[in-house]
Order: structure tokens, then C-alpha cells, then sequence
């Protein structure tokens, strides 16, 4: 039985009961409850039943509460946008007017179901029958299916005239082969099967090129692409927009297009970042900040903020400057409210050395260090070891960076009081 054969056993009467039954399943009990089901059921069926159970576990961290209802392959689960991120890209569609669109290289769904919810048409396209499977299934699941075509094919092959706009999320990252297997395409959108992440905007499948150019034939268009891509590789008649969830950065999209209504316009050349689960949204604008020496406070941006190189637009926000030309910390002289970086009360710049910063926790009790690095060629854990903290009550957060070139230790402790503007 092959891959596909075993997905379909799961939608029937038989493989729905089974998959009820592994709702709350224990993966620590599996070897016994493979073993009992087995009396009952096809083995195969059990097989393919307790493969997806684990699917859905390890999905509750992107989907929630859907993930017990939806399906899913292995690549799904990687590859897969989680729900607050892909809920954000479809609002800002549907507040582009966007009202038909092609998502292309669908994988299991996970976009198609949030743009529908927004209430987009979709058609909704994979080669991969698997994934495609999984996607009609997750629309039926939801009951989003009657928003929701699902096509099996070749996305470059697929004619996205009419559409509003058009979706495109290219793998970037390959399928690694069974041991003893040979390679083979990879089930998302057919990319390559390397193995691991892909990096090169060129060998996501498919390539960055074609889907600027597919972009740029659609009244609107998001692209979604790795967040480590370089900049010089971003279309300057496009706006790049960073989303990090929960201060975790996940992926960005370029956006093209006009809109065929209203909302937030792309900006050509722009560089966006966005945080979740609030939505403030920061566009770049201030020229390169200034550099100077450190103050009482210490701001930490946001992954996407550095990511979208909009370090300098926090620094005007807080008043303040770099602690160094090449260093994404932010130092001034007051507390300044801005969602776009931790704040870190200062109480010590120090030149790096392990004795001191030793000697100095045990005088005051540090029992818990928080070891944060950035232009620092020590690991924190390497660190941790050599200061043998003892078991004080007192924490502190450590800084290992440059200064003015220099290797410092900066110490502090995240800004708990009121933050209020201009204080």
C-alpha cells in the first residue's frame, strides 16, 4: 500500500473511528496500543492511524485546536505556515480587496484554510497528491471546502489570469530519502531533495525568479520566502515585509501589487516588520543611526526588526544610538515605550573578563544568568560553565557584545516597572 492509498483508509468510516480513539493518544505508549489495535484493525490502517496522530501533536504548536481535526505528511508539518501568521498575510489580502486567489504550492492547506476564513475563494495547487489530498481534506475538516479548490499540478503550468491575486510559498527545503532510497522531487511545490533547509532563492522550487515574475503579472501578489534571504535579492519594486510570532522570527513575504482596493498598500522598495500576536507594523524610514557610548538603558530589537534592517528606525523611536557601527543594540540615556525592543536596565560596562564578572555575581548573589551574545566569539553556554553560579536568589542578564570595537560584558535586568514614553 502506498503513501496515498494509506491516507485514503484514514477518511473512512473505519480510519475516522481509529483516529478518534488516538485522539488523546500517548506516543509513550505506542509499541501497546499498536499491539491491541492491531487485533482490531488492518494493520496498515493502524500504521498509517498512528502517523498521523503524531502529525497532529506535534501540529498543535501551529495550528491549535484545528490541528486534532486536520491532516497532515511530514513535510506538511515542517513546511506549513502556523495559523497567527498565515491569519495576518490573509487580512492584509482581504484588505487589498483581494477576493479570488492562487496559492500556489499549497502543501497541506495551511494558507488556503486562513485565506478562506478571511473570506478569499482559493484555488488551492500542489503536484504532490499527497499534499493535495491532505489540503481537500483539511477543507472538509473545516468546512471551508466550499471556498476551497484543490488542484493537483504543476503550479508553473497553471493559469492564474482572473484571479485577484496570486500566492506563492516555494519550497526551501528538500526531502531527505529513506535510508538506502534514492533521491526523489519534493513533495512541496517540487523542490529539491536535498535535504535540510535551502538557502539559495534560485533553488527553491520553484525558483525566486519565476515567481517575481508570476508575481508581477497579478493585480496583487505575496511571495513567501526564507528570512535569512539577502537583500540584494529582493525586488526593489516590491516591499519586504519580516513577521516574527511571539518574538520568534518565521518567514517574509514580498509583496507586489497595487491592491483592487483599499488597505495597506505595498511600498515599493519597503522594508516592513511586523510582530505577532499584537500587529504593530514598522516600515523603515530613519537613515543609519548614530553611534555613541552606552547609557542606562539597553534595547534589544526585535528578530524581524534586524532582519528588515530597520534598526535605525527604533533608534530614533527611543532617542537613542548603536553601542557600535556593526552591533543591532540600541543604547539611550531614558525609558522610551516601543513594541519593537526589550528594554534592559543597565548597571554595568565592564571589558570582558570571566574573574571579575565571576567574582562580581557571587557578591551579589546571582544564582540565575540570562548570557545574550551579539558580535561576542563566546558561547554563552562556554560562559555558563565558567562562572559555576551558586544557587543565589538574584538574577541578572548578561550582554556579551562589542563596544566601539572593544569586547565588553554589559549586566542589567529587563525593564519591569511602567514603561512611559519620554520617561
Amino acid at each position: 500500500m502506498n503513501d496515498l492509498d494509506a491516507f485514503a483508509t484514514l477518511l473512512t468510516p473505519e480510519g475516522q473511528a481509529l483516529l478518534e480513539t488516538l485522539r488523546d493518544h500517548d506516543p509513550q505508549d505506542e509499541l501497546a496500543a499498536a499491539t491491541r489495535l492491531r487485533r482490531e484493525h488492518p494493520a496498515a490502517l493502524v500504521s498509517a492511524a498512528l502517523g498521523q496522530a503524531r502529525l497532529r501533536q506535534r501540529a498543535v504548536a501551529k495550528f491549535g485546536a484545528d490541528a486534532g481535526r486536520m491532516y497532515f505528511t511530514p513535510n506538511g508539518v515542517e513546511q506549513s505556515t502556523r495559523t497567527a501568521v498565515a491569519a495576518h498575510r490573509a487580512a492584509r489580502l482581504a484588505a487589498l480587496g483581494v477576493r479570488t486567489l492562487a496559492d500556489l504550492c499549497c502543501g497541506i492547506g495551511g494558507d488556503a484554510l486562513a485565506l478562506a476564513r478571511a473570506g478569499i475563494r482559493v484555488l488551492a495547487v500542489d503536484r504532490d497528491p499527497l499534499a493535495c489530498a491532505a489540503a481537500r481534506a483539511n477543507a472538509e475538516a473545516l468546512g471551508l471546502d466550499d471556498l476551497i479548490e484543490v488542484r493537483c499540478a504543476d503550479v508553473t503550468e497553471v493559469d492564474t489570469a482572473g484571479y485577484d491575486a496570486v500566492f506563492v510559498d516555494p519550497a526551501r527545503r528538500g526531502k531527505a530519502p529513506a535510508k538506502g532510497a534514492a533521491r526523489s522531487a519534493s513533495v512541496r511545490g517540487g523542490g529539491r531533495a536535498t535535504g535540510g533547509r535551502i538557502f539559495d532563492p534560485e533553488a527553491y522550487s520553484p525558483p525566486l525568479s519565476w515567481a517575481v515574475e508570476a508575481a508581477r503579472r497579478a493585480p496583487v501578489a505575496a511571495l513567501k520566502i526564507a528570512p535569512g534571504v539577502p537583500h540584494e535579492a529582493l525586488p526593489e519594486d516590491a516591499e519586504t515585509e519580516w513577521i516574527s510570532d511571539g518574538g520568534d522570527v518565521k518567514e517574509a513575504v514580498v509583496w507586489f501589487g497595487a491592491g483592487v482596493g483599499g488597505g495597506s498598500r505595498p511600498v515599493p522598495g519597503g522594508r516592513r516588520a511586523t510582530l505577532l500576536p499584537g500587529g504593530e507594523s514598522l516600515l523603515g524610514a530613519a537613515p543609519q543611526a548614530p553611534v555613541g557610548p552606552v547609557g542606562d538603558w539597553l534595547y534589544e530589537p526585535d528578530g524581524a526588526v534586524i532582519r528588515a534592517h530597520l534598526v535605525a528606525d527604533v533608534a530614533r523611536q527611543v532617542e537613542g544610538r548603536l553601542i557600535d557601527p556593526t552591533i543591532a543594540y540600541v543604547t539611550a540615556d531614558r525609558l522610551t515605550e516601543t513594541p519593537y525592543a526589550t528594554a534592559y536596565a543597565l548597571t554595568d560596562v565592564l571589558p570582558f573578563n570571566v574573574k571579575k564578572l565571576r567574582a562580581l555575581l557571587r557578591e551579589r548573589g546571582v544564582g540565575i544568568a540570562v548570557i545574550k551574545k551579539r558580535g561576542s566569539a563566546v558561547e554563552p553556554e562556554e560562559l555558563r560553565k565558567k562562572l559555576k553560579l551558586g544557587g543565589g536568589r538574584t538574577s541578572c542578564t548578561i550582554f556579551l557584545t562589542r563596544v566601539a570595537g572593544a569586547p565588553v560584558m554589559l549586566l542589567g535586568h529587563p525593564a519591569t516597572d511602567r514603561l512611559t514614553p519620554g520617561r
